[in-house]
């Protein structure tokens, strides 16, 4: 009998894991807390990199498929004034490198390569005890258990499985993201379509912004960006949702009516989501059978580089697992060493990158960022 690999969590990184362990010839199984596939929406657009991303996905086998979900034109990047004129204005030419994909199409894809009962529904694990030897005993809300040879945590920023290798818990860095969606906006919303055009539009200032990607179907997902304590977050019922959005609007008094209009003309309630980090050097000491990938193993601020960074996690342990067929242990040490130097790195450019979003030198940093341009190329503004 072959090594049983038990995955939690399917999101990107665990789905790529046990897509390209297919491809190689090895199974696992994947189990996951909802219900079903479409249980909750997968967040929004994702845009895929040359160097991680993209490489993932090609040893998953599924270059084309990915081709097949791009969002034509979502490379478009806009940068305003809160007054809404433009600092900032490049079109979608084909050649950016970073092609937009959403979250829920990606997985879709990632779903269906996979052969039937490789992902069991309904699966959240409640309980992991080590029996010596790099086994473990598994056991799920449901009521079932299972012994696996090889545990991945691939179970997001709260994981349970990090647990069994690493004392670190996620902590907050004072910055919320709060979510809301436009929808049918070229019609109900002109003003703000325009401001926002084809693909991504950031009007940001020191400690307070807005972010806009534009979706399929003529829809704007928002992220409103404040750094702000918990105490301020907590003080606004997000349950009532008029009060919600006159509280979160009037951080933004005085800006232009199409931008301000993200906020209160929202077609969903306000969510509020904290912006939690493990550390940047977050690592653990080699333990037989278990490992991390995605937001377990290395949480950090958004900046487009953790879907990312949790697909190549899975499709390098996949392939370090294929290589050392026989010997998890061999494995599980290639594929560590490589993935805490890799995300170590990208995980300082992450706190750089929300630095130079909300920051002193926004939205400046964020143009400098966008075009290529080092902190000492661009002149006082």
């Amino acid at each position: 009998m072959g090594t049983t690999i038990s995955i939690i969590g399917a999101g990107l990184g665990g789905l790529v894991l046990a897509r390209v362990l297919n491809v190689h010839g090895i199974a696992a199984t994947v189990y996951e807390a909802d219900a079903a596939a479409d249980a909750r929406t997968q967040g929004g657009q994702l845009d895929i990199h040359e160097n991680d991303g993209q490489v993932a996905l090609a040893a998953a086998g599924l270059t084309e498929q990915f081709r097949a979900i791009i969002h034509e034109g979502g490379e478009a990047t806009r940068v305003l004034r809160p007054d809404g004129e433009a600092l900032f204005d490049e079109p979608d030419d084909g050649t950016g490198g970073r092609p937009e994909v959403l979250r829920g199409d990606l997985r879709r894809i990632l779903l269906e390569s996979l052969p039937a009962d490789t992902v069991q529904w309904a699966h959240k694990l409640t309980s992991v005890r080590p029996l010596g030897n790099g086994q473990h005993a598994l056991e799920f809300a449901n009521g079932t258990t299972t012994v696996c040879d090889l545990l991945v945590g691939a179970d997001g920023a709260w994981s349970r499985v990090r647990s069994l290798l690493s004392a670190a818990v996620p902590e907050y860095v004072g910055t919320v993201f709060i979510e809301t969606y436009l929808h049918d906006v070229d019609a109900r919303h002109p003003a703000t379509a325009r401001a926002v055009g084809g693909g991504a539009m950031f009007a940001l200032t020191p400690g307070k912004g807005i972010s806009v990607h534009r979706e399929a179907g003529d829809i704007l997902h928002t992220y409103v960006q404040l750094n702000r304590g918990v105490e301020w977050i907590d003080a606004i019922d997000f349950t009532d949702s008029h009060s919600a959005k006159v509280a979160v609007a009037a951080e933004f008094d005085g800006w232009a009516p199409e931008l301000t209009a993200l906020i209160t003309g929202g077609d969903t309630a306000l969510v509020p989501r904290k912006i939690f980090t493990l550390p940047n050097d977050h690592r653990w000491d080699p333990t037989p059978g278990v490992t991390l990938v995605g937001d377990a193993a290395h949480l950090m601020p958004p900046s487009g580089d953790g879907a990312n960074l949790s697909m190549f996690d899975g499709a390098e342990l996949a392939r370090a697992i294929s290589d050392h067929r026989g010997n998890i242990d061999a494995a599980l040490s290639v594929y560590e060493q490589a993935m805490f130097t890799r995300s170590e790195a990208v995980a300082v450019q992450s706190h750089e990158t929300l630095d130079l979003c909300l920051g002193e030198r926004s939205p400046y940093g964020m143009i400098d960022l966008i075009s290529g341009v080092s902190s000492g190329d661009r002149l006082s503004q």
